[in-house]
């Protein structure tokens, strides 16, 4: 539904309405993260200064010397897989690629907290380019003020505000890879024609270069583009498409030469060396980095246990729907007929996302809220865009100022519980 068609009793607006508006803005609600997500990093550290585990600089500056193990590093070793006495990281490199011309121009000690602080307000900019672009195309319905209340739940409601100031290797690599999501949903949703496949194939090998099991969230899109261009001879989209999985399989080609060039081997990605925390050893050698013996543990801390009043397990997580009920909003966009079948693709994109997760040793820990969920957080606010397009603007304002609320709590507890 075009803005230009909706009543212009909704249209009219008053002045707080269009304050609260600007957050639809890409721009100002961008600027606006930038300088909370700062004011918050300045709070917990100097900004000036590398994170406590800047890991992703450490590999850049390796790159930028013609090897793949690590030349320096200081601090700390966690999580770092030591293999024939060198030290790599497991993640995939996409995080450090995007850092390499920092480094180069300012030394492996430029901080990679600024890094993400830039690039996390960047996707809250993108979260509100993809409502209004979604809004544009007729795959929601929402009115500005809604769009704006949505984008300041992402921005200040969210897991996405605990992992914005802090840098460090772990919450860098979700913010990078949130980003090319966000850029795979947009060339699919606000592109047409044989450029959408290039385009988004291109933001989801990077997804895939970032976080392996981001290529997942490539199912909502890929249906979205066949559905698109369905009226193409098949030898036209037949082309599009191998366009579009080009970059695809390139990034797997590339991953696989990289695990090759440090492990002997394509599958090899170094998990298995890492150095882990010692709670996590004795699961590890017995189940492995992934079982259904984890199950019960991930759906507790991600979706059912509620972290306040505060004690010991509550950086093990919390739940996504208790802490962020925007995203009730969401099982509405489920049952919501007129949304069928793209709505209910969007809940299989999310799910199939979150399978890994649900089996991954480990809830993410130390955090506040379940994080490991951003990964699947673009498929999930376009949901809840559709769930929440009836609702009323005061109920959509007191479920993100409750988000609000919590997300800030949780940033005053990491402060005090992150070196």
């Amino acid at each position: 539904m075009a803005e230009a068609t909706y009543p212009r009793a909704m249209r009219a607006t008053t002045w707080p309405r269009r304050l609260v508006q600007l957050g639809e803005h890409p721009v100002w609600s961008a600027l606006l993260a930038l300088v909370v997500y700062t004011l918050i990093a300045a709070r917990h550290r100097s900004i000036w200064e590398p994170s406590y585990a800047p890991y992703f600089n450490w590999l850049a500056d390796a790159l930028l010397h013609g090897q793949l193990h690590l030349r320096v590093w200081w601090g700390i070793t966690q999580d770092l897989s030591l293999y024939q006495g060198r030290w790599y990281l497991y993640w995939p490199p996409f995080p450090a690629v995007l850092l390499l011309p920092f480094v180069a121009l300012f030394g492996v000690r430029v901080s990679d907290i600024l890094f993400t602080i830039g690039l996390a307000a960047i996707n809250v900019g993108l979260v509100a380019l993809l409502l209004r672009v979604a809004t544009r195309r007729g795959l929601i319905a929402l009115d500005p003020t809604r769009r704006a209340l949505l984008v300041l739940f992402f921005a200040f409601g969210t897991v996405h505000l605990t992992l914005a100031p802090f840098g460090r290797v772990w919450f860098t690599g979700q913010i990078v890879g949130f980003l090319c999501l966000a850029l795979t949903y947009l060339a699919a949703i606000g592109s047409s024609g044989q450029r959408a496949f290039g385009l988004t194939g291109l933001a989801l090998a990077a997804a895939l270069l970032t976080r392996n099991h981001l290529i997942l969230a490539g199912l909502w899109p890929a249906w979205w583009l066949l559905r698109r261009h369905w009226h193409w001879p098949w030898p036209t989209l037949a082309r599009a498409s191998l366009l579009g999985l080009a970059p695809v399989v390139a990034a797997l080609l590339l991953l696989a030469a990289y695990n090759w060039a440090r492990f002997g081997s394509p599958f090899d990605n170094g998990l298995d060396y890492h150095q882990m925390a010692g709670m996590f050893r004795a699961d590890y050698q017995r189940y492995g980095a992934f079982s259904l013996h984890y199950l019960p543990t991930n759906l507790w801390y991600q979706y059912v246990f509620y972290p306040l009043p505060l004690r010991p397990t509550s950086t093990m997580g919390g739940s996504l729907f208790l802490l962020s009920p925007v995203f009730f909003g969401a099982l509405w966009g489920l049952l919501d007929r007129a949304a069928w079948p793209s709505a209910w693709l969007l809940g299989a994109t999310c799910l199939l996302v979150a399978v890994p997760i649900l089996l991954l040793m480990g809830t993410g820990w130390v955090q506040w809220g379940p994080r490991y969920t951003l990964d699947f957080t673009v498929p999930l606010l376009l949901l809840t865009a559709r769930g929440i397009r009836r609702w009323p603007a005061w109920l959509i304002a007191a479920l993100t100022a409750i988000s609000i609320a919590h997300a800030a709590y949780g940033v005053t507890v990491l402060i005090r519980h992150l070196p």
